[in-house]
């Protein structure tokens, strides 16, 4: 008995029309003329697609220089944090205070060139959250969008299939790396 033929028309499904150029690869092809984010983008020429492969080289090390800006910036960010003096407000407990009540805090003596001083040893409170501040959290919400908005065109150019771009995407992410990789070390 011989088994049912299912013939896949693109046309018949659901009303569908896939044009050529909206057809998805499902192995690495390596077209000159695959299309880039759009129709308007197909290269026609080699230099055309030597140009893309460039544009996508700029755009890999473009999210390894935004990583890497974020990072320094947030590193910034939480340096100032820690400079920032806090004023004492009447009916609240001053630090000092509040350590020397803290249940975590241990009184010990500190010896340094032969003179003792009692101190007080704390340890850091875990989830301490940070307030929410007009100069770094709407910087910190563009900086994410840049960084999403880049990693989804390169995701886009990735799943053209197409070999030329995706060894771009690769040799951004390199040279970005090489040039800012010391700046960041969260995995991207």
């Amino acid at each position: 008995m011989a088994a049912p033929r299912h013939d896949m028309n693109m046309n018949g499904m659901g009303g569908m029309n896939m044009s050529h150029s909206a057809v998805m690869h499902m192995v690495f092809q390596n077209s000159l003329t695959t299309s880039l984010y759009s129709d308007a983008w197909t290269p026609s020429t080699e230099g055309g697609y030597a140009g893309t492969i460039i544009f996508l080289i700029i755009l890999g090390v473009l999210l390894r220089l935004l990583l890497a800006g974020k990072a320094l910036a947030e590193e910034r960010w939480l340096e100032t944090e820690m400079k920032r003096r806090y004023v004492v407000v009447q009916g609240k407990l001053p630090v000092a205070e509040k350590v020397s009540t803290d249940s975590l805090g241990k009184k010990m003596t500190l010896t340094e060139n032969g003179v003792e001083e009692e101190v007080m040893v704390v340890q850091k409170k875990q989830g301490h959250l940070r307030p929410w501040r007009m100069s770094i959290d709407p910087v910190r919400a563009v900086l994410d969008t840049c960084i999403t908005g880049v990693s989804y065109l390169l995701m886009l150019a990735v799943m053209t299939m197409n070999v030329g771009y995706f060894m771009a995407v690769l040799a951004g992410t390199f040279v970005g790396s090489l040039l800012v990789g010391r700046f960041y070390s969260a995995e991207h």
